[in-house]
């Protein structure tokens, strides 16, 4: 009787708390037919995605860069000065798409406008392109603090973004540039050099893609930029060959 009171005193006070009890049912109350059901509900329970879809149709160019404007849906955007979109031709052949932007790149809402800017200008010069002429994108919108590599879940976070940048260009020819452009891109974790000189596809409509190394790598191993040049040689001529 002792316990019982006890026990009782307990459930009281924990309701006075605002806490709510589950008692235990007796175990004939719940057959073993229903605990297998509640079970297969608590697995079958889909789990909410990282992040829901942001992309509202119709959509306009001014409404989705106004989206990435504003967007929060990871912690990139606690870091940046303002986002950076994309640049270029929206009708271009072409369409270059890097990992992230730098501090410079930060500063103006701008791709590829520091010294790897500069550099990658110098390489479409050297097959016949001008800035002008092609899109320019990156794989996340926001500065990574310290220009670290975006993180996984931030590149599937931004990732709407560039797949409706992509379908609106229609480009002929994608250059992933960089490793961590080539691997979101094509979903492997192979290094550059296995995946450069060869013609990959990218997404439904299979558009042909190149990967090459990042300006930022060739900054600093001045030796591979002769391999850039040729993957870009190897571009145009699959481009020409369309």
């Amino acid at each position: 009787m002792a316990d019982k009171e006890e026990s009782a005193a307990h459930l009281a006070y924990l309701e006075a708390m605002g806490i709510q009890v589950w008692q235990r049912r007796h175990s004939s109350e719940i057959s073993s037919q229903q605990q297998l059901q509640v079970a297969q509900e608590s697995v079958d329970q889909p789990a909410e995605p990282l992040c829901p879809a942001v992309i509202q149709q119709p959509a306009t160019w001014a409404s989705v860069e106004s989206q990435v404007a504003s967007c929060i849906r990871c912690e990139l955007h606690k870091h940046r000065t303002q986002t950076v979109f994309g640049v270029g031709n929206r009708n271009a052949t072409w369409m270059f798409i890097g990992e992230a932007p730098g501090a410079d790149e930060d500063k103006q809402g701008e791709p590829f406008v520091g010294k790897a800017g500069q550099l990658l200008n110098l390489m479409l010069k050297s097959v016949g392109l001008s800035r002008q002429e092609v899109y320019i994108a990156n794989i996340v919108k926001c500065r990574p603090p310290g220009n670290r590599d975006p993180q996984p879940e931030e590149a599937v976070c931004c990732e709407p973004y560039l797949m409706q940048q992509i379908a609106w260009v229609q480009p002929k020819i994608i250059v992933a540039v960089g490793r961590i452009a080539a691997q979101n891109l094509l979903k492997t974790d192979q290094p550059v050099g296995v995946l450069r000189n060869k013609q990959h596809s990218y997404g439904e409509n299979r558009i042909p893609l190149v990967v090459t190394y990042h300006p930022a790598y060739l900054l600093r191993s001045p030796q591979e930029k002769r391999k850039a040049w040729e993957d870009l040689l190897f571009a145009r001529k699959i481009v020409s060959a369309a």
